[in-house]
């Protein structure tokens, strides 16, 4: 595949520096728009602004707005300057904005109000003061509104409040005290980038159809290659639509390298085959063994020490088991940020024995890849170059909107010839572009979202050295967390010593079990503890943190950090707020 090259596309050094402070960025704006939008931009610029050619001034008699809430008219002018009332969505329908004839006004009012609705959602999704989550039990909120769908239409004034209402009742992800999941935060570039993804509204699989997306992920994923430390940045990969599905298509690309027959044949054409993973691997690798037939039971799980890293000499023993058995080891999937520890495998020893058995070897980086953004912490993944494939999941740790995971392929065309189908109606192979960059045939989907935009979008805006900032910043609060509690009274640390990645695993004990015996009774007393805590976090809708069991550790609370908005004094409030919620436990 030939480069697209550099300027515009590439990843350079760019200092991010641009026009967000001049005061003449509006002015500029419509010129943009005027130049691109044939016209579209210079009638916008007039709705929002009063003038085709600047911003409305500040003091002037009309609001920038008002323009904008005019219904349709059916004078000849384009665009027109006859005097009209407001909309009235009460009597509009989704039929009279565009395509519709004289609906380029109402559309317009339309989204702005939708934009007005999502502008305050953001906002208000960094401001403290506010819930993370207005809880309500399922039961309540299905009798509390009508959520069926309906044969008539609604207007366009009860369009807006089922936005409203959606957005009252969605968790506020991006809030600086929501730490549930490993996806946090809300950022404006790559929020601005999925907007303008939804309105180019195409599908990835050729450059014919999305030309700007296909060498935008074409420059990423090169990229991405060369930040594992490929040579060159030389390989495969693709988006997918989550973690999951990377590490299926790893496992589908193992088995096609060494049983290329399976793609005709199937399962009954090959051996037993057999998978390795740790025992605090995502639950994704039984999935997918599970959904490519080659069954749950073919994934074998190896212990983990006391911080959940993978033990290479049982690895290496289990592989060994299984040859004596018949079966043919495939695949083995360590992991680079399990999801409860945060724990990383020791990726050179098991690159040593994927080696010498001849074993593919896959990193699921899904929660740890974005450590390789940091010079400071990139070391915690020694050995992730030598991996066949890699799954990297930017919508974590680097904070880019979901979803957005790649598959990184050190082999270039395997991946095509795994899954290409030569579907004539859309691989047409006279076209007069060059056809590697239709890369459809190479993915399981069909249809396939553009998911590139915003990771290559905040990129450019951030820079490699803006999400190293992100990251470093992640982690250090992970460890002031860490410091804070681990000799704190009431908090028990699930294992020794300072967590690799953001992932603080600990124990709250309320005044009442903290002189009892570490019995049974003790255990069955401690684990409803997080539960209840937690409930009460989401009633009160002030903060969120993830709870679990695991193997035969009780429940105990897994903070995780991923959002940059996130300060010392979330932290110090998290700590608070599990001690006034769970005293009285």
């Amino acid at each position: 595949m030939a480069s697209p090259g550099s300027g515009f596309w590439s990843f350079g050094s760019e200092d991010g520096s641009g026009d967000s402070e001049n005061p003449g960025t509006a002015r500029a704006w419509c010129q943009v728009a005027q130049k691109f939008t044939g016209g579209i931009g210079n009638k916008l610029c007039a709705l929002l602004y009063g003038d085709a050619e600047k911003p409305a001034e500040s003091g002037g008699s009309q609001p920038p707005r008002a323009a904008a809430r005019k219904a349709a008219c059916t004078c000849d002018q384009k665009p027109c300057s006859c005097s009209k009332v407001d909309v009235n969505y009460a009597f509009l329908h989704a039929t009279d904005l565009l395509p519709a004839c004289d609906g380029e006004r109402p559309t317009l009012a339309f989204l702005q109000d939708v934009m007005n609705i999502l502008l305050q959602y953001v906002v208000k999704s960094f401001d403290r003061s506010t819930k993370v989550i207005d809880f309500h039990y399922p039961n309540e909120l299905l009798q509390e509104y009508n959520w069926e769908l309906a044969d008539q239409p609604q207007n366009l004034e009860e369009i807006l409040m089922h936005c409203q209402t959606t957005l009252k009742y969605a968790i506020k992800t991006g809030h600086p005290r929501y730490f549930n999941q490993l996806s946090t935060g809300l950022d404006m570039v790559g929020l601005a980038a999925d907007w303008l993804t939804s309105t180019a509204n195409t599908n990835m699989f050729t450059y014919e159809i999305a030309p700007v997306f296909v060498l935008l992920e074409y420059v990423t994923l090169k990229k991405m290659r060369e930040i594992i430390g490929w040579p060159g940045g030389s390989g495969d990969g693709i988006f997918s639509p989550g973690g999951a599905i990377s590490n299926m298509y790893a496992m589908m690309i193992a088995r096609f390298k060494m049983f290329p027959e399976v793609k005709e044949k199937g399962m009954a054409a090959v051996p037993r085959l057999i998978a390795f993973t740790s025992e605090h691997s995502h639950f994704s690798l039984k999935k997918g063994a599970a959904a490519l037939g080659i069954g749950t039971d073919s994934v074998i799980l190896i212990k983990c020490d006391e911080r959940g890293k993978m033990i290479p000499s049982d690895l290496e023993r289990r592989i060994l088991e299984a040859k004596q058995k018949g079966f043919v080891p495939f695949l083995v999937s360590a992991t680079a940020g399990t999801t409860v520890y945060g724990a990383f495998d020791p990726l050179l020893a098991v690159a040593d024995i994927c080696k010498k058995y001849k074993i593919w070897m896959h990193v699921d980086a899904a929660w740890g890849g974005g450590l390789l953004m940091s010079r400071k912490h990139k070391w915690k993944l020694s050995g992730v170059e030598r991996a066949n494939s890699v799954t990297w999941n930017p919508h974590k740790m680097m904070g880019v909107p979901l979803q957005c995971s790649a598959l990184l392929v050190r082999e270039e065309g395997l991946m095509q010839n795994c899954n290409q189908m030569h579907a004539s109606y859309l691989f047409q192979q006279d076209k007069h572009y060059d056809l590697s960059y239709d890369t459809g045939d190479k993915a399981l989907q069909c249809g396939r979202h553009v998911d590139v935009f915003k990771l290559w979008l905040m990129w450019r805006a951030k820079g490699t050295t803006g999400f190293e900032a992100h990251v470093d910043k992640c982690l250090e609060l992970a460890e002031y967390l860490y410091n804070i509690i681990k000799n704190r009274e009431g908090y028990e640390m699930v294992f020794d010593g300072k967590p690799q990645h953001t992932n603080v695993c600990f124990w709250y004990i309320p005044p009442s079990l903290r002189t009892l015996e570490d019995n049974e009774e003790r255990m069955s007393r401690l684990s409803k503890v997080a539960p209840v805590i937690k409930a009460r976090m989401m009633e009160y809708g002030t903060t969120m943190v993830s709870y679990q069991p695991l193997g035969d550790k009780v429940n105990f609370f897994r903070m995780v950090i991923s959002n940059p908005a996130a300060t010392h004094q979330d932290i110090d409030f998290l700590i608070e707020e599990i001690e006034r919620l769970g005293q009285d436990l």
